[in-house]
């Protein structure tokens, strides 16, 4: 009998050692699975376990965020090259704009099926840290010697290789690289490798319901330990699928190839960019290859405005018990968000207007004032552009701050946004002096610049000393009150929540400040259960960290992240019906010049400017105190003044078709800054410029300032001013820019051709319109379109005395330029001329390639001159 239960007493022993044992295989097999450390030629992952597996079974420890090494900064640009299928092609114009999304730099070429690559050095430095293939087959399949160029910059830069695999592309054949592929498969569930290099933003973790999008995945086979898997998903059964997968397998739908073969790392996608995960793990791959030189910051700051306080329908509202509840979901979100605080607009005249239970509410909240952050709306909550003067504003603001001063509500905060964006952006210049005057206002916030759509495009600028912030998204409207109504159902909230639109706002921008309605806290409350399961959400998934600041504070950061914004870029409000639609009836697009003279100076632009205003159809700007007929707006100063001071310098006109609105300013031509801004305000304006020998210009300029008097040019001689040397004293260097720089006549219009189309361009012969203007005025009212045709041949006449051509006006009467133009003054010297004949040979070997390739006929004068250089 004893040795009957001293046997089992055995067999129980060695039952539970073999079961022991089992299971430390077991997690050395997960072990090894999720550190890609496989080595047999089944798909990697077979059945992974820990946080890629059996959640019952001890997993290991996910790799902490500040423990992973990317391989050394390339010392490439910092700029992805993107080969796309084509510039029409899906994925391509998803990696684009993810890319662009999130601030990285990037150029998008068509991969090449056979031919030469772009150049990929410049001076010998790499041009890219990154390269990216929409079809990563492209690559593979390149021939030996472009694929061998391509990896030994790679290799050699250091930089990575990011490439997706299409559905129906079955392995790589002659690829040579240990990995095949499965395609056209539909997968279920998803986790992150925990012990994956490349998790910067992305939290390991494993989803716990859906399906990834599609049934046209590829999963990834390999047989080295070169491969690390990165994420995971469940294959499933389908009809026809010969063996059939694994119950419960995991397979790898990206992997991490580690580069130890040829030393380049490469990430390789088994489906787009539709799946969330892929895309988190897309911004982990591109900053971990580019060595973190294409990198978001883990800082993130999230601001919600609730709007409308006081304001909305009776039963709408908030009562008290929904009061008790935003105060309740504040304190659950100062657990997620370091220093959460809800930032409340209130419109006092509609105060105590809701049923008894929501007045209850309206009074909770001014008791609870000191627990939020407060911002003014208007009083009536009507939309500022509305208001004409900037009385009657000042008069609605002051009646806002009196309800506030009388209930305790803080009037401190800086911040203010107005009622559907009116006069933020198009901006109405009465309400941001209105808001300094009354409430001192150094922050706003609009989603409406510059355009609504695309939302990655939304920038933030400075106008008045007023910081204006870029406003996101939300799905929460004064609407948007019941979670069975949600447009689209629940499941879309849902979904957007968690991996869709409003996760990646929160991923991709740096600062997010949410707009949100007095109504989405009440009755379902929508707006709580939006942002503590976004916070939620963003917790489990990322490595972010969210905070909160005060506007102010938060306008500051902003705009030391993005300096480069400080500055606007004036739009047409005509061109976006949302902007037309907030901005003031009495202002009109109609008042925006047609064409633009852009100079450069002392070329002939005055006699330009006369000749043109003799045509009955074409109107000029009225002149300016200080720069006489030329505004000047977009390369100075006044550019921050806003269109509306530029549209004031230009009648109505009196038939929009026929007649033609100009402005000209010499000044434009060489300008860093007018090219971009004027076509961002006149996007189909025609420009004009005048060239003549850029020595005589230089010569005329050192003139014209002596006759005004330019210590500097009285001083020196001109050989002396063209010829000085870098030690020179600084206003002598000064004014040598401003003769020799704008002489660089191609390098300016080059700059111009960037944001204009060459069919908007003319180029003027300076010298042909001294000696034959009524020529060059038919040429310029060709190209202009002018419907009615002005004989310029009978209008001028040539003044023998002043030397050149006058408008010939009744009775023989002539109308010439100013006592200014026409000096006379001494001949250029040898030496001068010399010099500058050297000097610009290259500009004008540049201007002549340049103008053959627009087709314009060179100057009498630039042929003179490169014959001299033959």
């Amino acid at each position: 009998m004893s040795s009957a239960r001293g046997l089992r007493r055995h067999l129980q022993r060695t039952v539970a050692l073999l079961a022991a044992l089992c299971a430390a295989s077991v997690l050395l097999s997960a072990y090894y699975l999720c550190a890609g450390r496989r080595r047999d030629s089944g798909l990697a992952g077979g059945a992974a376990h820990g946080a890629c597996g059996d959640p019952q079974l001890p997993s290991r420890a996910p790799r902490a965020a500040g423990s992973r090494r990317p391989p050394r900064a390339s010392g490439a640009a910092p700029t992805v090259l993107l080969f796309v299928e084509s510039q029409y092609s899906a994925l391509g114009q998803d990696i684009a704009a993810l890319l662009e999304a999130s601030g990285f730099q990037y150029r998008t070429e068509l991969a090449p099926g056979k031919g030469d690559l772009p150049a990929l050095t410049e001076k010998a430095r790499g041009k890219y840290s990154l390269i990216i293939y929409e079809n990563i087959l492209k690559y593979l399949r390149l021939d030996s010697w472009n694929r061998g160029l391509l990896d030994k910059y790679c290799a050699e830069y250091r930089v990575g290789v990011i490439g997706f695999h299409r559905a129906g592309d079955r392995g790589a054949p002659g690829a040579g690289l240990p990995w095949a592929a499965r395609g056209n498969l539909a997968v279920t569930g998803g986790c992150v490798n925990p012990e994956s290099p490349l998790l910067r933003v992305t939290r390991s973790a494993r989803l716990q319901t859906g399906a990834p999008p599609g049934a046209d995945w590829t999963v990834f086979q390999v047989n080295r330990s070169a491969h690390q898997p990165v994420v995971f998903a469940s294959v499933q059964a389908r009809e026809g699928r010969s063996p059939p997968p694994p119950a419960g397998a995991l397979h790898a739908t990206v992997i991490h190839d580690l580069g130890l073969r040829d030393g380049v790392q490469r990430v390789l996608f088994g489906s787009g960019l539709d799946f969330w995960l892929h895309k988190l793990i897309f911004l982990d791959a591109v900053s971990f290859l580019s060595g973190d030189r294409l990198a978001l910051s883990l800082d993130r700051y999230v601001l919600v405005d609730i709007d409308d306080i006081f304001v909305g329908k009776e039963g709408t509202r908030m009562n008290a018990q929904d009061v008790k509840a935003l105060l309740d979901t504040q304190n659950v979100l100062r657990a997620q968000i370091t220093n959460f605080t809800f930032n409340l607009g209130f419109s006092g005249k509609f105060y105590h207007t809701g049923t008894e239970a929501e007045d209850a509410g309206d009074d909770l909240l001014l008791r609870s004032a000191a627990e939020f952050w407060w911002f003014p709306h208007m009083w009536s909550h009507m939309q500022p552009h509305l208001f004409h003067n900037e009385s009657s504003l000042v008069e609605q603001m002051a009646l806002n701050k009196k309800f506030a001063l009388a209930r305790g509500i803080p009037t401190d905060l800086g911040y203010a946004v107005a009622p559907h964006h009116s006069g933020v952006y198009p901006v109405h210049g009465q309400l941001y002096e209105a808001w300094k005057k009354v409430w001192g206002i150094r922050v706003t916030s609009t989603e409406e610049y510059p355009h609504l759509k695309p939302a990655r495009r939304r920038r933030g600028f400075i106008h008045r000393n007023i910081m204006v912030l870029p406003r996101q998204t939300c799905g929460l409207f004064t609407h948007t009150i019941f979670h069975k109504e949600y447009p689209g159902g629940p499941k879309e909230l849902d979904k957007s929540i968690q991996g869709g639109e409003l996760f990646f706002t929160v991923v991709l921008n740096p600062i997010s400040i949410f707009m949100t309605h007095l109504s989405n806290y009440g009755n379902d409350r929508l707006g709580s259960y939006t942002f503590v399961n976004l916070a939620n959400f963003v917790q489990s998934w990322t490595h972010l960290k969210l905070q909160t600041l005060p506007p102010a504070q938060l306008a500051h950061k902003y705009f030391e992240l993005f300096p480069e914004q400080r500055d606007p870029l004036w739009q047409n409000p005509c061109d976006d019906k949302r902007h037309r639609d907030i901005w003031s009836k009495e202002k009109t697009c109609e008042r925006l010049p047609k064409f633009l003279v852009i100079g450069p100076q002392k070329t002939g632009t005055t006699a330009l400017y006369l000749f043109l205003v003799m045509h009955p159809s074409i109107l000029s700007n009225t002149p300016s105190p200080k720069t006489l007929e030329e505004v000047q707006f977009f390369n100075r100063n006044n550019y921050h003044r806003g269109i509306d001071w530029y549209m004031d310098f230009f009648p109505v006109p009196s038939n929009v078709t026929t007649d033609f609105l100009f402005e000209k300013s010499a000044t434009y031509f060489h300008s860093e800054e007018a090219p971009r801004r004027a076509a961002s305000l006149l996007p189909k304006a025609k420009i004009i410029t005048i060239l003549i020998d850029p020595s005589d210009r230089a010569y005329s300029w050192y003139q014209h300032q002596r006759s005004h008097e330019d210590p500097v040019a009285l001083k020196f001689s001109f050989y002396q001013v063209i010829s000085a040397g870098p030690q020179a004293p600084a206003e002598l260097r000064a004014l040598q820019r401003r003769c020799l720089v704008p002489g660089w006549y191609a390098s300016h219009i080059e700059r111009w051709l960037l944001y204009f189309p060459p069919f908007q361009l003319l180029i003027i012969d300076g010298q042909q319109l001294r000696t034959d203007p009524a020529t060059v005025m038919d040429e310029v009212q060709k190209f202009l379109g002018v419907s009615r045709h002005y004989n310029y041949s009978e209008a001028l006449t040539f003044d023998s005395h002043k030397g050149f051509w006058c408008q010939l006006l009744e009775e023989g009467k002539t109308k010439c330029l100013g006592k200014s133009k026409g000096r006379k003054y001494p001949p250029m010297g040898p030496d001068s001329r010399a010099f500058l004949s050297t000097y610009y040979r290259e500009h004008n070997a540049e201007l002549s390639q340049l103008l053959h390739r627009l087709g314009q006929p060179l100057p009498a004068w630039l042929r003179q001159e490169l014959q001299k250089a033959r």
